[in-house]
């Protein structure tokens, strides 16, 4: 059966970045003929990607709960009711648990953790029901990683945690809330990373598929769980097979650690 999106009024926060996750994400509900509104701190970038697509654009922090709030209530004045909402802002926190400092600590979870809990609340509040709620969260909460960002993978293990508790909150309102837990994504903030021959090959032969995953391969199961897939509470694995084994370690990258290091600075 051919699903169509046509008409759905979606939400996309995090989606600033034209080569981005979020990004890549805002252009295939586009392209699937919904009504989108995309969300991110980068006012005047997020904008000229607005116009670009031909979506809405309003400026938020997904880590300001009140910012959120107003997100979906703009969301709802401009469509009159959301469909799909879906939130894609993150980023990598790194820390051995030696050297965590508080503030290290609270900026993980503060993008990685509470932005999904208010995102979460406040869609769910503009939906009332009938909806698709969709948090981008990491297999790194899942799996025993290199130890240099366990920050960043608490807080998604925590995120992971939440999708589940809020869908049997949610189920009776027929509101379905799902995770995508993508691996590595060859995106605009990792693009130039793996430029390096070896570093790639060293992160492809642990993917079961054997490639760096691309913005539309999470896209594509955006759209999926956006439609009227009959699941909630799910953790979807969107990383090639790569849960079924684990990330290099940066020892085994050349260069080693340091240099490892240096390319994420």
């Amino acid at each position: 059966m051919t699903v169509s999106l046509e008409g759905k009024n979606v939400v996309v926060l995090g989606a600033s970045a034209e080569n981005g996750t979020g990004g890549a994400i805002a252009k295939a509900f586009r392209a699937a003929g919904c009504n989108v509104m995309i969300a991110a701190r980068r006012t005047e970038v997020l904008h000229a990607f607005a116009q670009k697509i031909g979506a809405h654009a309003f400026s938020t922090d997904a880590r300001d709960e009140a910012q959120v709030a107003d997100l979906a209530q703009a969301a709802l004045r401009q469509f009159g009711r959301i469909d799909v909402a879906l939130n894609a802002a993150g980023a990598p926190v790194r820390s051995s648990v030696t050297g965590a400092t508080r503030a290290l600590l609270q900026e993980a979870l503060d993008l990685n953790y509470l932005a999904h809990v208010y995102f979460i609340k406040h869609m769910g509040i503009a939906m009332q029901r009938d909806g698709s709620i969709i948090v981008i969260s990491s297999m790194s909460g899942t799996c025993v990683t290199d130890g240099t960002v366990f920050p960043y993978s608490c807080a998604k293990a925590a995120t992971n945690c939440l999708v589940q508790c809020a869908a049997i909150e949610y189920g009776p309102r027929n509101i379905r809330v799902n995770a995508i837990l993508p691996g590595p994504i060859e995106s605009a903030a990792s693009r130039g990373l793996f430029k390096n021959a070896e570093l790639r090959e060293a992160f492809e032969k642990e993917v079961p598929l054997g490639r760096i995953a691309q913005p539309e391969d999470i896209a594509d199961a955006a759209l999926w769980l956006a439609g009227p897939a009959f699941v909630t509470g799910l953790n979807l694995q969107v990383n090639g097979g790569m849960f079924l084994s684990r990330f290099p370690t940066p020892r085994e990258l050349p260069g080693g650690a340091a240099a490892y290091q240096k390319r994420l600075d």
